[in-house]
């Protein structure tokens, strides 16, 4: 089933967002490439940092969704191209491949990562990061209530995130012929304001669910969703903390 993306609420934490990109992206050793590849872009704002970072490389944002890259071709620099990061392409070998919280959406992920891997010049780097945190009560309320009726048959098929430890990407880097670091970090992010969680995952996690589900039904949904929330992520006065684990792998073509 297909869902839309809004590059506006996306972005409503895009700090927060951005941080594992600034985190994977430092481990990049990278000289001077000719040719970076962002798969799964998005709106291109943190594509920008790499062509910032490699001014002389032909920098490409690669999206899936049309929302999201007519925002990325907006921005100096960029190559915007809306296609799907499973079957797309390079013009050429590529020195820096980025997928950045996007593999998650793909089923069977793991057996993308050798083509992935293929694309790689001599001395090329692919670097990933994916949420780890679909266990989390973000994740399992929403699943849990969605399954309740009268949800339930409106949400059969719709896309489920999902991604794997660390351990299993650096065998499955290695196995596609990479020299691969592999860690995972759990980022603590204090939201404040009435629903924070609630808007956070109706920006990624929860919207195709919420887009499943007919108008006459999804304001009573997101009531009790936020609900739930609220009782799973208190707020003590000083904001909501939202642990939310991320897990990275960064390999190098020998």
């Amino acid at each position: 089933m297909a869902h839309t993306w809004s590059p506006e609420q996306y972005l409503r934490y895009g700090d927060e967002r951005a941080r594992p990109f600034l985190d994977l992206t430092a481990r990049l050793g990278a000289g001077s490439p000719r040719r970076v590849v962002d798969l799964g872009a998005g709106p291109g704002t943190l594509t920008r940092l790499l062509a910032e970072r490699w001014p002389e490389a032909e920098v490409l944002a690669v999206d899936s969704s049309p929302e999201m890259i007519a925002r990325a071709a907006e921005i100096p620099g960029l190559t915007a191209v809306h296609a799907d990061l499973r079957t797309w392409e390079p013009p050429g070998e590529v020195d820096v491949l980025v997928s950045n919280a996007a593999l998650q959406w793909v089923d069977g992920h793991l057996e993308l990562l050798p083509r992935l891997a293929g694309m790689l010049a001599p001395g090329g780097r692919l670097a990933m990061q994916v949420p780890g945190n679909f266990e989390e009560p973000s994740h399992t309320i929403r699943r849990e209530l969605a399954a309740e009726e009268p949800y339930a048959p409106h949400v059969q098929g719709i896309a489920s995130p999902a991604s794997h430890d660390a351990a299993t990407y650096l065998r499955a880097l290695q196995q596609a012929g990479l020299e691969v670091d592999a860690w995972e970090t759990t980022y603590l992010h204090v939201l404040h304001g009435p629903d924070p969680v609630f808007d956070w995952v109706a920006g990624t996690g929860a919207r195709p669910t919420l887009q499943a589900l007919p108008e006459d039904l999804r304001p009573r949904f997101e009531e009790e969703f936020k609900a739930r929330l609220r009782r799973a992520y208190p707020d003590d006065g000083h904001g909501v903390v939202l642990p939310f684990r991320r897990v990275f792998a960064v390999g190098r073509r020998g």
